[in-house]
């Protein structure tokens, strides 16, 4: 979650700063303060200030005509209407998209094997073109331990994930990114997290770390771990 998503839906607090929101995304056209305040049922100003306040948090775009509406004379009245982005919030993150994703990948894919095995190649396929995108960026050259932690730390933050370092010599997953599926389906989805984890590593080129199942080490099954100290 990130410092944008946090102030769009913090935007959303005022009851009537929501309502003028619900009311332009049912609207299905651009509406203007006018129809807008009436709807909140507060004055032409105040609903300016709330509705400039939505577009400020990105929830809303504004324009000044548009061709489906007659215009009198005078200035064009400002219009409002909902962006197309897709606003989700959760506290620990979560990526249902990407399980869905990799699911998806795998089903449609030519892999032989079983539903799983075709859904762990999709995994790691999946994992090492995230890393292989952050080294592209990075340029970080070859990999130490330490080095190869940091990195594969500061690529799961840039992805959405939630990594931390309760060791030196290892990153986890603060929190399981696929909970609550893997509750109802631990071996499954854990070891979809576990071939992402391994090719995000090899997408690093980070050969002195390892992901490592560790169901019993917190919140989520997989660690990385400095090779040969996968815990016991």
């Amino acid at each position: 979650m990130n410092d944008r998503e946090i102030e769009a839906v913090a935007s959303l607090s005022d009851p009537s700063r929501r309502r003028m929101f619900e009311f332009c995304r049912r609207a299905g056209r651009p509406v203007s303060r006018d129809e807008a305040a009436a709807e909140a049922g507060i004055s032409r100003k105040l609903a300016a200030f709330h509705l400039e306040r939505l577009v400020e948090a990105g929830l809303l775009r504004a324009s000044f005509d548009h061709p489906g509406r007659l215009r009198k004379v005078g200035r064009a009245p400002k219009l409002y209407e909902p962006v197309a982005a897709d606003l989700r919030v959760s506290i620990p993150p979560r990526q249902p998209d990407l399980l869905a994703e990799i699911l998806l990948d795998g089903a449609l894919s030519d892999d032989q094997g079983s539903p799983m095995e075709s859904a762990r190649r999709a995994a790691f396929r999946r994992g090492e073109r995230v890393a292989a995108d952050e080294r592209a960026r990075t340029r970080p050259g070859r990999l130490s331990a330490e080095r190869a932690l940091t990195l594969s730390e500061a690529t799961l933050l840039r992805a959405g994930f939630e990594p931390v370092r309760p060791r030196p010599d290892c990153v986890r997953l603060h929190s399981c990114p696929f909970h609550p599926l893997a509750q109802e389906q631990p071996e499954a989805v854990c070891g979809i997290n576990h071939a992402f984890l391994t090719g995000l590593l090899s997408g690093l080129q980070a050969r002195t770390v390892q992901a490592v199942l560790d169901p019993d080490g917190g919140e989520c099954c997989v660690e990385i771990t400095v090779a040969g100290n996968a815990s016991g």
